[in-house]
């Protein structure tokens, strides 16, 4: 089994070739943000650490869970509640993708292990994966995706660019580059040159 980890900066339309992957026999995705979501629900890992953590804070919805816009809005406001979340749900979503990693390696079905996850390189997923994989998408091209799907102002799109990696950070740790500036067809030849040139 390979285990691949895919990054990216934001925008860079990841999510086109995840489904491609996903839809390969013998091919498990899986989505570091998802995974998060799921350890923060009520009974779940991270869930008790953060009602400690954030006690006396409105961040619960009407059913007992968290409130993600009401959370997002308490951890984006002040730079040391983000870190703290941070502290609690970046380790736990680590350990459950080795536990994964594992498991599967174990059960000696899978060809192809898939992780996706924004924080691959900063948060040392290398040494995990078999090797990482970098989705190029030039800034222009994300940051008019970005204001068409999400609404976000010229200003807010070039924040979040500089809160992220160079791209010549992503290219040293990145053993292959997916070039997704032309066509989805021609983004997806190019991934089944990389999947046959490793016999998968």
């Amino acid at each position: 089994m390979k285990f691949i980890g895919i990054t990216g900066g934001v925008g860079a339309g990841k999510s086109e070739i995840l489904s491609y992957l996903a839809r390969k026999p013998h091919t498990r995705v899986m989505l570091a943000d998802e995974i998060a979501h799921e350890l923060m629900e009520p009974g779940a890992d991270c869930f008790e650490e953060i009602c400690n953590t954030f006690f006396g804070e409105d961040i619960f919805s009407p059913e007992g869970g968290f409130d993600r816009k009401k959370l997002a809005s308490v951890i984006f406001a002040d730079e040391r509640k983000r870190e703290q979340m941070n502290a609690i749900v970046h380790p736990a979503v680590k350990r459950y993708v080795i536990n994964t990693a594992e498991a599967e390696r174990k059960r000696g079905e899978l060809q192809l292990l898939v992780l996706e996850a924004a924080l691959l390189i900063e948060d040392h997923y290398d040494e995990i994966c078999d090797e990482l994989w970098y989705i190029y998408t030039k800034e222009e091209i994300r940051k008019a995706r970005l204001m068409a799907s999400r609404g976000y102002t010229a200003g807010k799109v070039q924040q979040i660019f500089a809160s992220q990696l160079k791209e010549s950070v992503y290219r040293e740790h990145c053993a292959v580059v997916i070039d997704n500036n032309g066509t989805v067809e021609e983004t997806l030849q190019q991934l089944a040159g990389v999947l046959e040139h490793m016999k998968l």
